[in-house]
């Protein structure tokens, strides 16, 4: 089923049942996005910040070892995009967000954010890169709201183990219940 949009191209309608936890055997495809997604970063974060691959596959096996758990959308079971959830201490983290570059642009990451948050309690963070602008406007045009500077750096401390220099980079975007 398509939606028309105002003004703007049509899009699909995307329903709660293609939303779903990712399990082990998503664990490549979780690669393949966050890697094809994060090709944006590519020359707009600092040349020290950015590296090839910007995950390797160990690492999304770390964080999901560390208590990452991502929800995907599929599409005829196919990955489309990934949005993982991290419970710390009294918040949830907002963990590697991104969506198939083919398949931006049309409500994949707004339909996974909205499903995921009606499973969240108490505060949600999420951390990204302060010149990524396109994934602040995304997180602020759904409720979010940055913190101060000096906010931002205890929280980046207290709930993600993030080196200075990401610190120094990053941004972090609150959401209350």
């Amino acid at each position: 089923m398509m939606r028309q949009t105002s003004g703007g191209p049509v899009r699909p309608v995307i329903g709660p049942t293609d939303i779903r936890r990712c399990s082990a055997s998503d664990r490549q495809a979780i690669w393949e996005i966050v890697n094809d997604a994060a090709r944006a970063y590519r020359g707009v974060i600092a040349d020290d910040c950015w590296k090839e691959p910007y995950m390797p596959l160990e690492e999304v096996q770390q964080e999901i070892a560390a208590g990452v758990v991502f929800h995907g959308y599929f599409e005829a079971e196919r990955l489309a995009g990934v949005m993982g959830l991290q419970e710390k201490k009294d918040v949830t983290l907002i963990r590697h967000a991104y969506v198939r570059t083919a398949r931006q642009r049309q409500g994949i990451g707004a339909a996974l954010l909205s499903q995921l948050r009606t499973t969240v309690n108490g505060p949600l963070l999420v951390g990204t890169w302060k010149a990524a602008h396109w994934a602040i406007r995304f997180y602020e045009r759904h409720g979010f709201r940055g913190v101060p500077p000096g906010e931002k750096d205890r929280l980046l401390i207290a709930y993600w183990s993030v080196p200075a220099r990401q610190r120094e980079e990053s941004v972090v975007l609150r959401s209350d219940p």
